[in-house]
């Protein structure tokens, strides 16, 4: 994952990757996770995303990570919090309500922040990582998720020959390679994903699956 691509992408807000509303994914799924009312949720490379207004709206408390400052300062701002914000561990972290978000990068957290977590939601972090990084990704979501903790995890998967990523496809074979050692899998949903991509269509995809798994720290 190059940083600057991403901290240019934000200074330019050319953020398609953005949604207006929380993953339908995520309203349909969560449920399915059984996760603690009250627990802490994670969401990595969280930008200014809804899905958090979405899970604090269901009583979570929500530790976000982030690349970009001018994202987590854009996600409160549009809620008019106002959040204080403290050095920790190499990151910037900035609380407000139920809201820590954690600016710096992902893959450098430390496990500690995370320890009390009930389940966790990717629907952007791992789609964001080219080939090379998608291992050292579940490795550190391994680290960073407890035993027994679920995660809701969004991928896509596309032909590669048809658009350069981000989003970089994710085959099914891949999410089982990827995490299967940490993890057990179950698949909950597959469609159809290129109407609702008209972003990826201009791109050239001809063809796009979105899925939705569960997967569960052994």
């Amino acid at each position: 994952m190059d940083h600057t691509f991403w901290l240019d992408r934000w200074q330019k807000s050319e953020i398609g990757f953005h949604q207006a509303v929380a993953h339908d994914f995520l309203e349909r799924h969560w449920s399915a996770l059984a996760v603690p009312k009250t627990a802490e949720v994670l969401v990595p490379l969280c930008g200014k995303s809804n899905d958090m207004v979405w899970l604090a709206d269901h009583g979570h408390s929500v530790i976000g990570t982030e690349l970009a400052q001018s994202a987590i300062d854009q996600f409160f701002a549009e809620r008019f919090r106002t959040p204080a914000a403290v050095n920790e561990a190499g990151f910037t972290v900035s609380r407000a309500g139920p809201y820590a978000l954690w600016c710096g990068d992902h893959l450098t957290l430390d496990p500690a922040v995370t320890r009390r977590i009930g389940g966790v939601f990717d629907r952007a972090a791992l789609v964001a990582m080219p080939h090379t990084m998608q291992q050292t990704y579940a490795d550190k979501l391994a680290a960073l998720t407890p035993s027994g903790v679920p995660v809701l995890l969004v991928s896509l998967d596309y032909d590669p020959s048809e658009m350069d990523g981000p989003p970089f496809p994710i085959s099914p074979g891949r999410v089982d390679e990827l995490f299967s050692r940490d993890f057990r899998i179950t698949l909950l949903e597959k469609r159809d994903g290129l109407n609702a991509s008209q972003n990826l269509k201009n791109r050239g995809l001809t063809a796009l699956q979105e899925m939705a798994w569960k997967l569960v720290r052994r």
